[in-house]
């Protein structure tokens, strides 16, 4: 089990982007395939996936102005390995959701890959928005 301060990519992403850290850029590959589900919300998502750096730097950009407008808190983050670059991870966080004007807390699911220290597959599901 990794916990938050691991080493992992997708850990240094999750920290970074927290902390409002662009250098979270070096760990997105050039050919990154993102998307980011949501279970029983009913926002428009379908601008939340990207297929190379230039899109995940556009969806990075509007997910900060329409979901996190104020930041957002990791309360807990830890990843499983599954091999071969492979890893689940849990992440819990608290922000103000910008479509709905309320803060929540969220747990989310991500399913990604890792190669050369750069992550190249990130799936989220985003499983509970608590209000």
């Amino acid at each position: 089990m990794f916990e938050r301060h691991s080493d992992i990519a997708i850990h240094q992403l999750l920290n970074r982007f927290e902390k409002g850290d662009m250098t979270l850029f070096e760990f997105i590959a050039d050919d990154i395939n993102l998307r980011i589900d949501h279970y029983q919300d009913d926002a428009d998502i379908s601008w939340q996936q990207c297929d190379n750096k230039a899109g995940f730097s556009e969806l990075l950009t509007r997910l900060g102005t329409d979901i996190f407008p104020q930041g957002t808190k990791i309360n807990a983050l830890s990843s499983a390995a599954l091999g071969d670059g492979w890893y689940i991870t849990t992440f819990d966080q608290t922000f103000w959701y910008g479509v709905t004007e309320k803060r929540v807390n969220s747990r989310t699911y991500i399913v990604s890959h890792e190669l050369n220290g750069k992550i190249d597959y990130f799936r989220e599901n985003v499983s509970t928005l608590q209000y």
